[in-house]
């Protein structure tokens, strides 16, 4: 199957999304369906190009931080010197997630400012706990026949975790990645409440003035973008 037929999805959605991103003025009579009583229907405060670079470049740091956090924690937990803190890291992740992101960005706000900083705080937080339960799930799904063979064949703790965990692993963990950053991607638009630039603007804005088609413009967008990273993170899955 060639490169670009196996991409041919994600690439079908970025389309869409660029397409959406470029032609937003010329839909202003579709829109107006929508909010016919608002003078002003296509957001103009900023351009949805930059707000959703800054809503990818957000998720992205968040995520990259989650990523090393989660994976990290948990395969120390299921090394055998680190098995005593297995019950602690799953309840910080799960603690992590249940927190709601607005309490979160409340009590960041206080010690980082308004901004990026907060956001980029709760996304992690919010993007642990999928990380961590499928990197558990996926390292201790192994049979231990494979591990009983690696250690027969004289391999280190460290060839057994890059050469036969990680990769047999490899499918869940993906699977719990992709969980999580799809999420950040809907959950960053709560950044700009305080401050942060987010495809959240318009939907505040929207809210702020009344304005519908505001609202539906960043929705739109939104939901765009995570189809096309969650479409994207299924052709890596299938590999």
């Amino acid at each position: 199957m060639s490169v670009v037929h196996r991409l041919s999805a994600p690439l079908a959605w970025a389309l869409l999304l660029l397409a959406l991103m470029l032609l937003m003025p010329q839909l202003e009579a579709a829109f107006r369906l929508v909010a016919p009583d608002n003078r002003t229907l296509i957001y103009q405060r900023d351009s949805f190009a930059s707000l959703v670079a800054n809503h990818l470049l957000l998720v992205g740091v968040a995520s990259l931080c989650a990523i090393v956090v989660g994976m990290g924690a948990a395969i120390l937990v299921t090394r055998q010197w680190g098995r005593d803190f297995l019950p602690l890291v799953s309840q910080l992740a799960s603690i992590g997630q249940t927190f709601p992101p607005v309490a979160v960005l409340a009590l960041a706000v206080p010690v980082l400012g308004f901004g990026s900083q907060p956001t980029i705080v709760a996304l992690i937080l919010y993007g642990l706990l999928p990380i961590v339960r499928n990197t558990l799930v996926g390292i201790q799904g192994i049979a231990p026949g494979v591990m009983e063979s690696a250690r027969g064949m004289g391999m280190s703790g460290r060839q057994i975790l890059w050469q036969v965990e990680l990769p047999l692993a490899r499918p869940v963990i993906l699977a719990g990645i992709r969980t999580s950053v799809t999420i950040n991607i809907a959950t960053a638009a709560i950044g700009s409440t305080i401050g942060a630039r987010t495809l959240g603007d318009p939907i505040i804005a929207g809210i702020v003035n009344g304005n519908t088609a505001f609202i539906l413009q960043g929705a739109l967008l939104i939901a765009l973008l995570a189809l096309c990273v969650d479409s994207l993170f299924e052709r890596l899955a299938s590999r």
